[in-house]
This record gives structure tokens, C-alpha cells and sequence, in this order.
């Protein structure tokens, strides 16, 4: 089987998976986030030389284990990369690159700090955050739903994750994403201060 074949056929199971009941995320999660992650990943792959089917299949895979488990949502970088270990031996994937798309799928969430060893870590890293940031308003819906959040939390819950995501970019990412960051950081400010949220006013 061709790696176009294999990719494809790892997109389709990772999108049917969000379309199912189980899903706590609902299917935005494929269209306005893997799909977004997908895209920036190979951007920057391009961009530092890393390997771009690696990056591309990490990308895929990265929430694969939360989406497809709700028990596994809190440790999802961990199942994850031991489904993405299984379904990559399905296709006689190598090996070396198996245990490159288990690093970047185990380093990629910026709430459980791991150190980068390749660029290719960095890339998808970087592209989980910039998924976040592209797509924000779409987070700050799915984020309200899945945690239960009013408004005024679901906003200061959405600083707070996109001011992580900011930090956690590469360089090259930032010059990328750093005019749509500061129009939403600038966005969700003016509305904390007319509301007043986050304030003892």
C-alpha cells in the first residue's frame, strides 16, 4: 500500500470516529481542529525540513485516543500513542517512524510539558496551538460544551488556553499566527473590560 492510501485511509478513520455518538467533542473537532492542525503541520514541516509524512500521520493521530475513548481524554497523549502504535503496524509502517509518530503524539499538549527531541515534535506541537488560535471561536464553543461553562468562564478559560498555546510555538509559528493572536487577544480583552470579567468591579 501506497503512503498516500495509508494516510488516507488514517484520515477516514479518525474523522468516522468523530462523527460517532461516543465523541464528547462533537465533530468540530475534525473540521475545525485535526483538519486545522493537519494543515499547519505540513505548512511548518515544509518550512524547517522535518518529515512531512511523519508530522502529517502525528497530526492525524494526536487526539485519535480522546476522541475515541472518553475515559482516555485526561491522558490522551499517552493511549495515544499506543493506538497509533497499533493502527501504523496494521499498515507495516516502519519501526524508526512508528516510534517518531509516538514522540510527537506523546509531546504534543502544552498542559503536560515534554521536552522536543525532533523538529518533527515541534512541528505538530506548534500546529495543535496554532489550530487553537486559528480557530478560537470554534474552542470557545466546543470548550463551553464539553467543560460545562457559562460564558464569562467559557472567555476567561479561552485567554487562558490561548495564551498557552501562544507560548508554546515555535518561532516559526508565531510569525505565522502572530497577527490573528493579537486580533483575538486584543478581542477577548476589550470584552473582559466592558463586561468586567475577571474583575472584582
Amino acid at each position: 500500500m501506497n503512503m498516500q492510501k495509508i494516510i488516507k485511509e488514517i484520515e477516514t478513520l479518525v474523522e468516522n470516529a468523530c462523527k460517532k455518538d461516543s465523541n464528547v467533542f462533537g465533530y468540530w473537532i475534525w473540521s475545525h481542529h485535526i483538519v486545522f492542525v493537519v494543515k499547519y503541520a505540513k505548512l511548518l514541516a515544509k518550512k524547517v525540513n522535518a518529515d512531512t509524512e511523519v508530522v502529517e500521520i502525528a497530526a492525524l493521530l494526536h487526539d485519535y485516543a480522546a476522541i475515541s475513548n472518553k475515559e482516555y481524554q485526561k491522558d490522551h497523549h499517552i493511549h495515544g500513542t499506543m493506538l497509533a502504535e497499533k493502527i501504523l503496524k496494521n499498515f507495516n509502517y516502519s519501526q524508526e517512524k512508528i516510534e517518531k509518530v509516538k514522540r510527537c503524539i506523546f509531546s504534543h499538549r502544552e498542559s503536560f510539558f515534554v521536552k522536543k527531541l525532533t523538529i518533527e515534535e515541534e512541528c505538530v506541537a506548534s500546529a495543535d496551538a496554532m489550530a487553537h488560535i486559528d480557530q478560537a471561536l470554534s474552542l470557545f464553543l466546543g470548550g463551553c460544551k464539553a467543560k460545562g461553562l457559562g460564558i464569562d468562564e467559557g472567555i476567561l478559560w479561552l485567554k487562558e488556553k490561548l495564551e498557552k498555546s501562544w507560548n508554546k510555538l515555535c518561532p516559526q509559528a508565531k510569525e505565522i499566527m502572530k497577527g490573528k493572536y493579537l486580533s483575538v487577544k486584543n478581542l477577548l480583552e476589550l470584552y473582559c473590560d466592558t463586561a468586567k470579567v475577571g474583575k472584582n468591579a
